[in-house]
């Protein structure tokens, strides 16, 4: 700033008309005595500890909680951050202070009352001795940044037109810096007169430009404000601008404590219209702050620097040594205000003769000129000079002249100097930048971008022709891996030697040397594309010019040279290297590549994502690069990422620079080519607010680019860099120009498209549109009508996009993501404030990008989803671009992020599902205890069917609960932040579908348990009561031949009693009336049941049973025979089996179904019950429902069903009459009758029978019931058990563990079984697998928490029964039964002898039955060790094997072209998916190409070519592989992600292809050079990849 006056602290005062006060010319007072000035200034503003540890780029650019809040300064201390935050998003009101009216309205409130000022007492930074002036502020700012700061500040503030230092003072040194390195980026574009007709310009490095330098100095006191005089030189009448910092702005009055020598320095530059340009020619304009004679170093400089100095002043010395002392090249002028009192003429007259000036080079200001006028003078002397000084000067050059004078620069660190030395050892032998990348950077020329060609060839197969598609890859991969021996063969260049040796030094080294290498391959690539962009502009006016447009494309990009090429360049000696086998000795050399990039990454340098040239990732280089990231932060440190897309040159680099204040290139000659990202750090303090530790920003090329809109493939270009970005972008801000509605149209349509792909594969996408150039004071009703304009084209967008992706249940753009037309759009208006490139940013730009940044972060703090770490941001990046290569994004999409989401779900969602299973087991096992023991103890109900009824009532109520637990930890699962759980929304309604249907199957379950258990009790009901009246008829008639035997004087020995009982015992039988149960003919049941079931199905299925007698069926095993398809089988194509094949399949494995269910009802021993044939009709139905490879006739359906009944009701007929043989009255009294004997003998005698009754009772009545209800409990146990073991805990682990199995145990026999009988194959693995991994020891904690359990209930049983007094056995007995009622069935046959005569002591018998129990635990214990795994697992009732199984298994679909199994979740999935197809000619015996050998084709790489199937369900018809969904809407067949991801099944037809041609009587395949080279280690690794398996 200027003043009048000059004190010893060298402050200006603006005064005019009068003299200055003398209060105003005092030198602040120092703070402390031992404080040097610069410590207590840097003290007061926080910045103390920085002078030393200078402020670095990721220090000031992280987000912290003062990023995105509009808390005002409130002391000093907030000024440098206030300072940086507003001049990194380029904001011109940086330098405007305010503080918080609190802190003023309290200095108020202590002035009124005391009524004087005393500011020592007020808030600190209010008076204007203790706020600070802001060339202070900057001048502590740059004293304390490092190299890389100071060069951001002066970019920014250049960008806003303020000035910016050339010489930087410390106050306390009197040493003050030359700032070459801080201005080195400065980059301006202007037009000076000569070009102004051919609308060229010239764009070049301010410290490279060679301009004139006109100084502007003061000299003692002067009442002119030189800061001011010098906007008003700068600024033309329609854009005045506070270039430099004066007295009338705000704090700018206030006292200088640091500042003073400080340097200051702009540049004005013509636009080539004289209308508004102030000078015509560019010219540098330098201001020294502070008195000349205080600062004789700086004054010398300029000088010598100059092409004039115009010295301010009021009173000259007239002897004037200052001035002649002076050995300088400029042109002295003396600028004077006449008004002031302090003026002599006569001074000025000595001074003007002895420096020998001419009256031109003395402009004085009287009492009759104003300001303007005053300017105009000035302005047209400025003009002169610049029009016909020859003295120009880089600041370049400068650096010498400051050497000379004692003066720092900034350059001359010797980390500086070295990396300069080594940026210029490289791009100084750059002549023809073709040639140069041709022999130093060869690898990523046609080699990189054919490998690319190749890559999506892989994917896309638009070229494969007739040949075939396994073969035709394996010549691709062949070609792949001869251009990657090609990269090999290259030594290094000498370039990328040096390049990765100088960023290989240390931190700030390497940092300078990548600074110095941008910009020199900038300053390069500016001169040789320039030319290029005038040819293309003279091109583009005729559209004859089209071939040679894209020559000069081509030159284009060959011609453009940036850091990127260098990185490029590592990346594929990177990718090169590890294409070498493992023990190459060149490739342990280049392994620490990545690490190099990742730390780079960190320390705030872009990462080329896309490149650019070639539409390509180098995925296994960036996946490297950030996997070494990963390695260097934090463990599982959370990012958030932010992306622009829009048209090219819209600045979206620009906005990405403004909001967060990084530098992406902007258009310095080159566009944004591809895609690059940087990292920012997140502050501690916002860290828990935003969930993560990183913010990821990208930037991407413009769409639609000019460049490459001469492609054929522009529009696919753009879908997939779109589809990438928005893919793995938390937020997505799209630019658009709605002035443009074709352009609008097209970019809507690319991003749309990339959205809507997100949705489909479980991202959720957010985005934020901003209109640029659009004045944010514009009427509301306008961008009302621009909202509804863009929500319109949306929605075209969005059924285009969905028809094009065949996901037309998308209509509008609402459908796809949540969209607000208010707080979705922004309006930003245009960046500059007038004409460049004067123009300082315009002040609603950067506060609107504030405003949207603000927003932006509001959105990512909210975000549901889970946020990604570094290493899921990785897959994603692998994911999305593996899938855009292929031409359906959608169904070829896949990503481990997904597969281990949707993995976690499964896992979680089956322990819920078995915990219901489990607590259904329980309850129903419960149930039937109280029915089985229903009238044998005293129940609350008596009637059998009111139980039933209460039963399935509280059945009811239970299922209810699961289900609703079930559904709320769904919901509460998916309402959790971390897994990704996010990513798997698509798949929510199927689990909860799931869940319904689960307690639908559950229900049905337990009713038919019940009323099968309700109908066998009611059935026994009857005999029960008969068997109590033999009981009862025995006690008497034994009461009755006791009395007689002891009235006998005979000495009656046991044979005589055995004789007398043997009588008595005949006898009754002779006078009992013999019960007979009557015969169910079951036959009848059973056919009345398939009559009933098959009701529905029309007369025909009606006429086809009255053919033939059900007894009749089921003798022979049932074989489909071809007769009757022959007709409507057209050419079967080889990978289709024929129907009836198809049909015996099913019929076999539907009748092995039933047979097992049979055989498990009849192992159980109960009477039957028609629910059975119901259960196995329900099956066949369901079995049949599932089935839609072929159309199920109604006399296939028919003959199955008989057959299946038949054999059914035969076995159920034997099961029946073994029931009612088993439980006969007088059967089963003949097997009691030795235990009877025993009893009347011991009475007779009267023995004691305490002890033997109560061993009796335990083993023959308690120990049963005991073993019973362990083997109906332990079966639910194994299968929790083993669903805890990884194979069982998913579908999909199961399928791995299966395959896996297989690959190491490597024999043909069992891969055979496998293909062929798969589900047999898989019911006998589960069942060795529980013999394998279940032992006694495992199981021995199950079996001893039920007996224990048990145990418990029976002591208990005893003691409740003990303590009721009166009553003999009969009693004692009864009451145990009647504990024990809800916890065990005990036998009423063995009941039987214990309900008469027995002599025994109540007391003594309980005693002995304790100890008989406790002996029966440890027995019991005993037999658990004893007993094999086998043996327990056939005895248990829940066969854990048909859970297992069926948990496994799950829908039991197989890929309608492989055949292999679907290990979708859940049981009501909608779409079928696989992790692993196989070549068909695995797969059934169809396989069969043209010549009959194996086909080889695997399912993935068809839906991706022009082949086509024909089958049933296409009517015979050909029909395209790649709309398979068309006729297949159930199945998702994704592509492989990489050529090795079938490896497993290539090697197993290549191990085993003579084995399978034999089996399936065909040639041998002909296997693809590429198979041979699988070996088993390469297809385990490619196992696990298909399954997801770490």
């Amino acid at each position: 700033m200027d003043t009048t006056t000059s004190t010893p602290g060298g402050q200006d005062s603006i005064q005019v008309s009068t003299e200055p006060k003398n209060e105003e010319m005092t030198e602040p007072a120092s703070t402390s005595e031992h404080k040097t000035q610069l410590e207590s200034l840097l003290e007061d503003l926080g910045l103390k500890h920085h002078f030393t540890e200078k402020l670095s780029l990721s220090t000031i650019l992280q987000i912290d909680e003062k990023t995105c809040t509009d808390e005002p300064t409130k002391c000093n201390s907030d000024l440098p951050g206030y300072f940086l935050k507003k001049t990194m998003m380029v904001n011109v009101k940086a330098r405007n202070v305010e503080f918080t009216s609190e802190c003023e309205s309290a200095c108020d409130a202590e002035s009124d009352e005391t009524g004087f000022d005393d500011s020592n007492d007020c808030p600190d930074g209010l008076n204007s001795n203790n706020r600070l002036n802001p060339l202070d502020i900057i001048t502590a700012l740059f004293l304390c940044s490092d190299g890389f700061v100071q060069q951001e500040m002066a970019l920014k503030m250049s960008m806003c037109q303020f000035s910016v230092p050339l010489l930087l003072p410390n106050c306390d040194t009197k040493q003050c810096s030359l700032m070459l390195w801080a201005m080195r980026d400065i980059v301006k574009k202007y037009r000076p007169l000569s070009l102004s007709e051919s609308k060229g310009f010239i764009e070049d490095r301010i410290v490279v430009s060679k301009l004139p330098m006109v100084s502007f100095v003061r000299l003692g006191e002067c009442s002119l404000s030189k800061s001011e005089t010098l906007n008003k030189l700068l600024s033309n009448s329609q854009q005045y601008h506070d270039i430099f910092v004066h007295r009338n702005m705000e704090n700018g009055n206030c006292p200088r404590r640091i500042s003073n020598g400080l340097t200051e320095m702009t540049w004005y530059l013509p636009c080539g219209n004289k209308n508004m340009d102030v000078f015509r020619e560019p010219v540098a304009v330098a201001n020294l702050r502070g008195d000349i004679a205080s600062f004789d170093t700086q004054f010398s400089f300029l000088c010598q620097t100059s092409a004039a100095v115009f010295v301010f002043f009021d009173d000259l010395d007239s002897e004037c040594e200052l001035l002649s002392n002076q050995h300088h090249k400029a042109q002295i002028f003396l600028v004077g205000n006449r008004q002031s009192q302090r003026f002599s003429m006569d001074a000025v007259k000595k001074v003007e003769n002895k420096l020998n000036l001419t009256k031109s080079n003395v402009l004085l200001k009287d009492k009759q000129m104003n300001d303007a006028d005053f300017v105009k003078n000035l302005r047209k002397t400025v003009n002169n000079v610049v029009e016909n000084t020859k003295v120009k000067m880089q600041i370049e050059q400068m650096a010498d002249i400051a050497h000379e004078l004692g003066i720092l620069v900034d350059e001359d660190c010797p980390e500086c100097q070295t990396a300069k030395k080594n940026a210029d050892a490289i791009t100084a032998k750059i002549q023809d930048i073709p040639k140069y990348k041709d022999a130093q950077l060869p690898l990523q020329g046609e080699i990189w971008k054919n490998l690319t060609r190749l890559e999506k060839e892989e994917f896309r197969l638009r070229k494969v022709g007739n040949q075939n598609i396994e073969m035709y890859k394996s010549d691709l991969k062949k070609e792949k891996e001869e251009l990657r021996t090609k990269q090999n063969s290259y030594d290094m260049s000498e370039a990328m030697t040096c390049f990765i040796s100088a960023i290989s030094r240390p931190g700030i080294e390497r940092s300078y040397f990548l600074k110095w290498m941008r910009m020199n391959l900038d300053n390069l690539s500016r001169q040789k594309l320039s030319g290029l962009r005038e040819a293309y502009k003279d091109k583009k006016k005729s559209s004859e010019n089209n071939e040679e447009i894209k020559e000069i494309d081509r030159q284009l990009s060959n011609s453009s040279l940036g850091i990127e090429h260098f990185f490029r360049e590592m990346g594929q000696i990177y990718e090169a290297s590890v294409s070498l086998p493992e023990t190459n000795l060149s490739r342990p050399q280049f392994k620490h590549l990545p690490r190099l990039c990742a730390e780079l990454l960190l320390d705030g340098f872009p990462l080329e994502l896309v490149d650019g040239d070639a539409s390509n990732i180098p995925l296994r280089w960036v996946t490297d690069v950030l996997s070494q990231l990963n390695d260097l932060v934090s463990p599982k440190s959370k990012i958030l990422v932010v992306t622009v897309l829009g048209v090219q040159s819209t600045g979206k680099s620009t906005l990405l620079n403004t909001m967060f204040g990084v530098q992406f290139a902007v258009s310095s000659g080159r566009c944004t080519r591809g895609a690059f990202m940087l990292l920012i750090k997140i502050n501690e303090n916002v860290k828990k607010e935003l969930k993560c530790d990183f913010m990821v920003i990208i930037d991407t090329e413009g769409l639609k680019s000019p460049e490459l809109a001469q492609l054929d493939n522009s529009y696919e270009h753009d879908n997939e860099l779109a589809t990438l970005v928005v893919g793995l972008s938390d937020i997505t801000i799209i630019n658009i120009a709605m002035e443009n509605s074709t352009e609008m149209k097209d970019i809507l349509q690319i991003v749309v498209h990339a959205f809507l792909r997100m949705k489909e594969v479980g991202k959720k996408p957010r985005c934020q549109f901003v209109h640029q150039n659009v004045a944010d004071v514009s009427a509301p009703e306008k961008n009302l009508r621009d909202r509804d304009l863009l929500l319109e084209q949306l929605n075209e967008m969005t059924q285009a996009a969905a028809k094009m992706e065949k996901k037309e249940e998308n209509k509008s753009f609402t459908d796809v993501m949540e969209y607000n037309q208010v707080t979705g759009n922004w309006y930003i208006p245009g960046l500059w404030n007038g004409s460049p490139p004067m123009a300082p940013v315009n002040a609603g730009y950067s506060e609107a990008v504030y405003e949207l940044k603000k927003n932006v972060i509001q959105i990512l703090g909210k975000c549901e989803s889970s946020t990604n770490d570094i290493s899921a941001f990785t897959e994603w990046i692998r994911s999305l671009w593996n899938a855009v290569k292929h031409e359906n994004f959608i169904f070829s999409f896949r990503n481990s992020l997904v597969a281990d989401a949707y993995m976690r779900l499964c896992t979680e969602f089956n322990k819920w599902e078995w915990e219901f299973k489990k607590e259904m087991y329980s309850w129903t096992k419960d149930a039937e205890i109280k029915i089985s023991n229903f009238g044998r103890v005293k129940c609350e109900v008596s009637d059998i069917g009111q139980l039933l009824t209460d039963l399935k009532s509280e059945a009811c109520l239970v299922l209810s609960k699961w289900e609703t637990k079930l559904l709320e930890n769904l919901d509460k699962y998916f309402k959790q932040t971390e897994g990704h759980v996010h990513l798997v929304e698509a798949h929510r309604e199927d689990f909860a579908n799931s869940a319904k249907s689960l307690r639908r199957e559950m229900e049905s379950s337990v009713h038919n348990q019940l009323t099968v258990a309700t109908d066998i009790r009611k059935g026994m009901k009857e005999i029960d009561r008969i068997k109590v009246n033999h009981t009862k008829e025995l006690e008497k008639r034994v009461g009755v031949l006791i009395e007689e035997c002891r009235k006998k004087k005979l000495d009656m020995t046991d044979k005589k009693l055995d004789e007398e009982f043997d009588k008595m015992w005949n006898k009754m039988l002779k006078e009992q009336v013999l019960y007979k149960q009557e015969t169910m003919d079951v036959m009848g049941n059973v056919s009345k049941c398939l009559r009933d079931n098959l009701s529905h199905k029309g007369s025909h299925a009606c006429e086809l049973l009255s053919k033939k007698k059900l007894q009749d069926c089921g003798l022979i095993p049932i074989k489909v025979s071809p007769k009757g398809f022959w007709k409507k089988l057209r050419e079967t194509l080889f990978n289709y089996e024929e129907p009836f094949m198809v049909l015996q399949k099913l019929a076999d494995g539907i009748i092995m179904d039933c047979s097992k269910f049979v055989k498990e009802k009849k192992e159980r021993k109960n009477n039957y019950h028609n629910t059975f044939i119901q259960e196995i009709l329900h099956m066949i139905d369901e079995r049949l429902k599932k089935q839609k490879d072929v159309k199920i006739e109604i006399d296939f359906e028919v003959s199955l069903k008989q057959h299946i009944c038949a054999v059914a009701a035969r076995d159920f007929q034997k099961m029946h009459e073994d029931f009612i043989q088993l439980n006969d009255p007088l059967i089963c009294l003949n097997q009691n009758k030795e235990r009877f004997r025993v009893n009347f003998k011991d009475e007779f005698h009267e023995r004691d029978q305490c002890q033997k009754n109560a061993k009796d009772f335990t083993d023959r009545c308690l120990r049963p019931a005991v073993e019973n209800f362990i083997n109906s409990s332990l079966g639910p146990d194994i299968i929790g058990e083993m669903k805890t073991k990884f194979q069982f805990s998913t579908r999909m682990f199961f399928q791995y563990s299966v395959l896996l199995d297989l690959h190491l145990k490597d024999n043909f026999e069992d891969y055979w079984s496998y293909i062929c009988s798969y589900e047999g194959y898989v019911k006998k693995l589960i069942l060795d697998e529980m013999v394998k991994v279940l032992t006694n020891e495992s199981l021995s904690e199950f079996e001893d928490r039920h007996l224990w359990s048990r145990i418990k209930s029976i002591n208990d049983a005893i003691q409740k029964a003990q303590a009721k007094e009166g009553g003999n056995l009969q009693k004692l007995i009864k009451d145990i039964q009647q504990e024990l009622g809800d916890k065990l069935v005990i036998s009423e046959d063995a009941l039987g002898p214990f309900m008469i005569l027995n002599n025994v002591n109540q007391k003594e018998f309980a005693h002995w039955l304790t100890v008989c129990v406790e002996e029966m635990k440890d027995n019991m214990k005993e037999q658990f060790k004893k007993t094999n795994i086998k043996t327990k697992l056939a005895n248990l009732d829940v066969k854990p094997e048909n859970e297992l199984f069926k948990s496994v298994v799950g829908c039991g679909k197989q890929c309608p072209f492989c055949k292999a199994p679907c290990e979708a979740g859940g049981s009501e999935h909608k779409v079928h998916t696989t992790s692993i197809h196989r070549s068909q000619g695995l797969g059934h015996g169809d396989g069969l190409g043209q010549k009959k050998s194996l086909v080889i084709d695997i399912c993935t790489s068809l839906v991706c070519s022009d082949n086509t199937f024909h089958c049933d369900a296409t009517n015979g018809e050909r029909h395209p592989y790649k709309d398979y969904a068309t006729i297949y809407p159930d199945w998702r067949i994704a592509p492989d992600k990489s050529l090795e991801d079938s490896d497993y099944w290539k090697y197993v037809l290549k191990r085993f292809n003579k084995e399978f041609a034999e089996a399936y009587d065909a040639k041998p395949a002909d296997i693809p050079d590429t198979w041979k080279d699988i070996t088993p280690q390469i297809a385990q690794e490619s196992l696990k990849s298909s399954f997801n398996i770490k």
